[in-house]
């Protein structure tokens, strides 16, 4: 992820050298039409670069946690984002019951189930 917004931010940085290094003040009467469909050009390609690296990954997690919290049953092995191993007693609407290993049962958000834990034969 890092990576990729280093990539992004570094693309960025050359498209801004390459096209507002044309977009200098017009002398002499010059045509400045150019420049402003340079500035133009340089936007939408920003706006892209922020869609294809940022915007599109974050509504994909989102939809994957939509879809782990929607499949969520009774029985499943699951882990917290605290680390906490159990297996699913009961569900709610905002929370679920966890029967951690010692026996014990804790109640813990929907939302702060991190993941389902695969079972291992």
């Amino acid at each position: 992820m890092v990576k990729k917004i280093a990539f992004a931010l570094g693309l960025v940085l050359v498209l801004s050298i390459l096209l507002l290094g044309g977009c200098a003040t017009a002398e002499d009467g010059a045509d400045t039409g150019t420049s402003t469909i340079y500035m133009i050009v340089f936007l939408v390609l920003l706006a892209g670069i922020f869609y294809l690296f940022i915007i599109r990954p974050q509504s994909k997690r989102q939809k994957e946690r939509r879809d782990l919290n929607a499949s969520l049953k009774p029985g499943d092995r699951v882990i917290t984002i605290g680390g906490i191993y159990g297996r699913i007693e009961s569900l709610r609407e905002d929370n679920v019951i966890l029967k951690v290993e010692s026996g014990a049962t804790i109640r813990v958000a929907r939302n702060s189930i991190a993941g389902k834990q695969e079972e291992t034969s």
